[in-house]
């Protein structure tokens, strides 16, 4: 069974920044750690990705993957589950939501489900959940705040 975590942080941009940098999902090896290659393999009609591929390696977590993703249409929310099983994971869903604050930035809230196709006990899972939210929101708030800054 899958558990879902969620934790918060806030960028220093507007939510319009923060989405359009979730959204190029080409540029992710350049600033996720972990994040070798993320193809778009499918885009609405709008332009926005349906499904991107990705591989990752992350030392002793190396995968493939294809996520399916749907929007908000003012983009405060994108989601996301695994099209299917992969090496390592039988289930992934996530989201980000994105609340615009009154000093222009945005908090961003990051939950994620994941349920591994090899076993690992308990605390050393929710440990390792808690590093990549860490890091994958860390990684966002870098990037986004060296693009471009509130608007």
């Amino acid at each position: 069974m899958a558990d879902s975590s969620t934790q918060s942080i806030i960028i220093g941009a507007s939510p319009d920044r923060v989405a359009a940098v979730i959204c190029d999902f080409p540029s992710y090896p350049q600033w996720a750690d972990a994040v070798r290659q993320a193809e778009v393999v499918e885009e609405y009609e709008d332009g926005y990705a349906s499904q991107v591929r990705f591989v990752l390696d992350a030392g002793v977590m190396a995968d493939e993957y294809v996520l399916e993703y749907a929007y908000a249409e003012d983009l405060s929310r994108i989601e996301w589950h695994l099209v299917a099983p992969s090496k390592m994971q039988k289930v992934q869903r996530g989201s980000y939501d994105l609340v615009g604050n009154a000093d222009g930035g945005t908090t961003v809230t990051y939950t994620l489900e994941v349920e591994l196709a090899v076993g690992m006990l308990g605390m050393f899972r929710r440990k390792a959940e808690k590093m990549i939210m860490d890091a994958a929101l860390k990684q966002l708030k870098r990037r986004v705040e060296a693009t471009g800054s509130a608007q």
